[in-house]
């Protein structure tokens, strides 16, 4: 493999063995992964020999190595020429995002009493981990049906939440073609107790302050502003996710055979979208993607319910936006609309200004692109660039540069914990382990990141937001 840098923050695997197409890795040179340690450039061209792939296989600034596409690739294959769909190129998380909401409150109104009060509120409020625990009880498996299929815009229905939420969440809340009966039985069980729940590892509700504004009139339209309280919510599909993930990779590594696809890696399984195969595999995606919508929906209930009662002030829904979809979008190709399979696997989408898939209200702004940090560290309120490369996707966060069990080796949970409350943020863990798993040591710098993102052209900054207060999963 040979690295070709063409700019500050642009590099070019040129194709070589089975690849159909470039590898193009967004970074500066100080963040690209170190191939003894980590396969993730390995990975970028790996995924260029899909099917039916066009343009190139794409690597955002906080890539690493995942299963089969690297965490921060982006790939589209062409639907009509034989392009193909890979449950590795979304992720066991499916729909995994970022939900922002902004408080009518600043910093300095929530005194720090208010603060450890609404810490304590936020910890017991959340059900998170392995528990069976959820904001929502459902009644049985027909109601989490109507979750798979309704999303978010069902529990708006159901009385959990307002209008306005769906309109500022990607998809309006709800992703079509959903089709619940291609979920197993294993998966629904999976998901029956954890709809308004909180993952473990990387997943977050963060208190956050708005540090830095970089375009005052997109924040306006965002409804951000210096000094504002907000919250960040990162969160999936859970167990369900992950076990139609598991599913479905199955039945599509033995299709392949059939269809006379070989790749150079197992875990990058694919089939024809317009095989039975992908198309069960897309229905039961959809399916995972609003449960993880109603999901965020849930526990943005239990943030407001919590924030009410402690600070008598409301929280207005930002924006919502996943990571680990793959869609079907029309973009331009070598001159000429093509029907594309986009795969976005630890990777969001950033539409421009004027997009048509935008709500009237941000029409003019573009589509709010939400970077968290980590534990300890700040977050970025981004926007779509017009013109934009790799399918209009930018990065989704800092990416990890330590695995779970090497950073937990440098630090102990509770002297994290003492570390990170000395320095003005209240820390809310499940556990000591899992929170020296995310010390922020364990990820690559974001301002780093979010610089490279920049600099590439994928998306342009609006905001930077600090935490003052974490409950971690």
């Amino acid at each position: 493999m040979r690295l070709v840098q063409e700019s500050d923050y642009r590099f070019r695997i040129d194709p070589y063995g089975e690849m159909r197409v470039p590898g193009v890795v967004f970074a500066s040179r100080a963040l690209l992964p170190d191939p003894a340690a980590d396969k993730a450039l390995e990975q970028v061209a790996n995924v260029a020999t899909l099917p039916g792939v066009v343009g190139a296989s794409y690597a955002m600034p906080d890539m690493h190595w995942g299963y089969g596409f690297p965490i921060g690739g982006v790939a589209a294959t062409d639907v009509a020429a034989g392009g193909v769909v890979s449950p590795g190129g979304v992720g066991f998380d499916i729909s995994c995002g970022v939900r922002l909401l902004a408080a009518d409150l600043d910093r300095q109104e929530l005194a720090d009493p208010s603060l450890r009060a609404l810490m304590d509120g936020l910890d017991a409020a959340t059900p998170r981990g392995m528990d069976r625990r959820a904001v929502w009880a459902l009644r049985d498996a027909r109601q989490l049906q109507e979750v798979l299929t309704g999303g978010a815009r069902y529990a708006v229905q159901q009385g959990h939440g307002t209008q306005r939420d769906l309109e500022r969440c990607e998809d309006g809340g709800a992703v079509a073609d959903a089709d619940p009966g291609q979920v197993s039985e294993r998966a629904v069980q999976r998901g029956l107790g954890q709809v308004g729940s909180l993952g473990s590892g990387n997943h977050f509700l963060e208190v956050q302050v708005v540090d830095r504004v970089y375009d005052e009139p997109t924040a306006e339209a965002f409804g951000l502003r210096a000094g504002q309280v907000c919250v960040m919510i990162h969160c999936g599909s859970r167990g369900l996710g992950h076990q139609i993930c598991t599913d479905h990779v199955r039945v599509i590594e033995r299709a392949m055979l059939r269809f006379g696809i070989t790749v150079p890696d197992r875990q990058l399984a694919c089939a024809p979208v317009s095989s039975p195969e992908a198309q069960a595999y897309l229905a039961a995606m959809a399916a995972a993607a609003n449960y993880a919508r109603a999901n965020r929906q849930l526990l943005a209930v239990a943030v407001r319910r919590v924030f009410g009662r402690v600070t008598g002030r409301e929280l207005a829904l930002v924006y919502d936006i996943s990571h680990n979809l793959a869609k079907i979008e029309t973009h331009e190709v070598a001159g000429a609309p093509r029907r594309l399979c986009v795969h976005r696997k630890g990777a969001t989408r950033a539409l421009p200004p004027g997009h048509p898939d935008l709500p009237a209200d941000l029409s003019g702004a573009g589509q709010p692109v939400l970077i968290p940090g980590t534990m300890g560290t700040a977050s970025y309120v981004l926007t779509g660039r017009p013109g934009a490369p790799a399918f209009a996707s930018t990065c989704h966060g800092a990416g990890r540069a330590l695995s779970r069990h090497q950073a937990a080796k440098t630090v102990r949970g509770k002297e994290l914990r003492e570390r990170l409350q000395a320095e003005g943020i209240e820390v809310r863990g499940a556990s000591w382990r899992g929170l020296a798993e995310e010390t922020p040591e364990a990820y690559k710098d974001i301002d780093a990141v979010v610089d490279a993102a920049q600099g590439a052209r994928l998306c342009a900054r609006v905001a930077r937001l600090v935490p003052i207060g974490v409950v971690k999963g």
